[in-house]
Parts: structure tokens; sequence; C-alpha cells
């Protein structure tokens, strides 16, 4: 019998189960960890969810989304000082790349532990300067410079945001992920749940989080 704390829901045991195997299986995958740390940040495991975001930001030091997440499991952990360190790095990642939701979202967090709220350097001024001239698409899942979508993946208010905000590079990664999803549950999309299972995997993926979708849909 498995000593590992468990949440109050089972499904969610059961997607922490899923993130910890597909991480055992590919320990590089940036993703996979950033999905498992969510997951253990959903289940009130802000340790182990820290230590999650702490080897995605290794693997891909451009991740904004990964410092926010990371100082946000901390500050559950009690690791405040530690913590704001990660915040800041967060922050400063999200001005220059103009990930505004990001940078206000630290920027809160900071905040409303009493800490400031940084500023940029003037290098970090000029490197934003230069993206914003340069007309770079900047992929909100991974900090990233690439190519936007040609049109969003499918109809609706989430693939309208991922038409707007994911790279087409981010999204074959999905789409090779999404197969091992598919594969690993064996799942039959005649079955709405395990359409659901799915949809929740490439919102993980991509980060949307809950909040993020339930702005969506009320818009």
């Amino acid at each position: 019998m498995s000593n590992q704390p468990t949440s109050s829901d089972p499904r969610l045991d059961q997607r922490i189960a899923q993130f910890e195997n597909m991480t055992a299986a590919d320990p590089d995958n940036d993703m996979a960890h950033f999905s498992l740390g969510n997951a253990y940040l959903q289940a009130g495991r802000g340790g182990e969810a820290a230590e999650r975001f702490e080897r995605v930001i290794e693997l891909n030091p451009d991740m904004s989304k990964a410092y926010q997440l990371a100082g946000q499991a901390m500050i559950d952990a009690g690791w405040e000082d530690k913590a704001v360190d990660v915040l800041e790095r967060g922050w400063r990642i999200a001005a220059t790349r103009g990930d505004l939701m990001v940078r206000d979202g630290i920027a809160d967090k900071l905040q409303s532990i009493g800490r400031p709220v940084p500023t940029l350097s003037s290098d970090d001024e000029a490197e934003a300067e230069r993206l914003a001239a340069s007309g770079s698409f900047i992929c909100r899942r991974t900090g990233r410079p690439g190519h936007p979508l040609d049109a969003p993946p499918f109809r609706g208010p989430v693939g309208e945001w991922i038409g707007a905000n994911i790279s087409a590079e981010t999204w074959r990664d999905w789409i090779g992920q999404g197969t091992k999803v598919i594969n690993e549950l064996r799942l039959d999309f005649s079955r709405d749940e395990d359409q659901e299972t799915y949809d929740r995997h490439m919102r993980e993926f991509l980060g949307i989080d809950d909040d993020l979708l339930a702005s969506l849909n009320a818009g």
C-alpha cells in the first residue's frame, strides 16, 4: 500500500499518478513536470509542487508561469524567503517577455505577503524593447519566441485563446504528448469522461488553469 499523501478527490489522485508516470518515463519533459507540479499544488502538497516547478525552471528558464507557481507552492510550504527570490526572478522574465498576466499575478502575490514589486534593470528594459520592436511571437506557455498558429485549433473560447497565445511549436509538442496520454490511459473518445480527461490534460499542458478557464468561459 502506498504511503504517499492523497487528496479528498480521487480524480486528482489519479491525475497525480498519471503525471508521476510521465515524469518517470521522460525526466527531461518540462511540460510533464509542470503538470505534475500543478496537480500537487491543487492537492495541497506545496513542497512537492515546488520541487517540480524548480525542475521546470531548470529545463526551461524562460517559462515565467513556472516561477509564479513555484513561488505560490513555496509560500504554501512555508518557505517565504525562497519564494520571494523565485517570484522576483519570474516577475523580471514575465515583464521582459511581455507576459503581462503572469507579471501582474506575481506582483499581486508579492504584495499579498508584504514584499515590494521589483523593477526592471536598464538591461531588462532594453531586452523588452528589443522583443517588442522585433514583432516576435512569444508563446505564453513557454516564454520562448515561436510561430503563431495559422488558426485556432478548435472552436470556442479555449481554442481562440490557444490560437492567440500558444505557438505552433508548443501545440505540436502537445499533439505528441496528447498521443501518449491517449495510449497510456487507453482513452476512448466515444465516452464523455474520456474526452474530458484528454481536455484536462491538454489544459494542464498548456497552462490553462481553472481560473483562466472560468474567465474564458465567462467571456
